[in-house]
């Protein structure tokens, strides 16, 4: 199943649909969708090389306006969702003295969250629950996915050739270890919050 789907990413890449197709999985990722977009960047980066860093920059701005609804998610579905995550992180008793902490230190969470595997709904949706600076979630979140993602494009056009040979011979062991981290990104930041 894991092949299949990468074969289907390689020859996407060829389609004029592969952007949009790219744009929604990072657009849906940053706000309710549990697969990075990596997952399609990566295969459509070695496949096509010379649209890394168009690539790179369609899933900036689809993560960054995907991460505005997970925002918008928080702040207005606060007594629905946002309850919910308060369970989650075992917060109930301190939810007001949480969004005064994260008021102050919701910056590093973006700044370095942003830039990891870990899933970056669940940065999107805290600070729209926590209230934090629609402003400043912008900012860093264009700040933090581009980073990623363009030294992502970087290494891509760097060792593409190589990564793909990887891909190719070892996908199901890539595609084990990706599960992992993104398992262990939910637990690193239940820990951490």
């Amino acid at each position: 199943m894991i092949r299949r789907l990468y074969e289907w990413i390689l020859a996407l890449s060829g389609k004029p649909s592969a952007p949009w197709a790219l744009g929604a999985v990072a657009f849906a990722e940053s706000s309710f969708f549990p697969v990075p977009p990596d997952v399609m960047l990566v295969p459509m980066a070695v496949s096509r090389p010379d649209r890394v860093w168009f690539y790179a920059t369609i899933t900036t701005v689809a993560s960054v306006l995907g991460g505005l609804v997970g925002y918008a998610i928080g702040a207005l579905l606060f007594d629905s969702l946002g309850q919910w995550l308060i369970k989650i992180y075992g917060l109930q008793n301190s939810a007001a003295t949480f969004q005064e902490s994260y008021a102050a230190y919701g910056h590093w969470v973006i700044l370095l969250k942003g830039l990891t595997p870990i899933p970056y709904k669940l940065v999107t949706i805290t600070s729209g629950f926590a209230h934090y600076s629609l402003f400043w979630f912008t900012v860093l979140s264009i700040l933090t996915r581009g980073a990623r993602f363009f030294l992502l494009a970087a290494l891509l056009g760097r060792y593409g050739v190589q990564i793909r040979g990887v891909l190719d011979r070892h996908l199901n062991a890539v595609a084990a270890i990706s599960v992992a981290v993104i398992v262990l990104g939910f637990v690193l930041f239940k820990v951490v919050l």
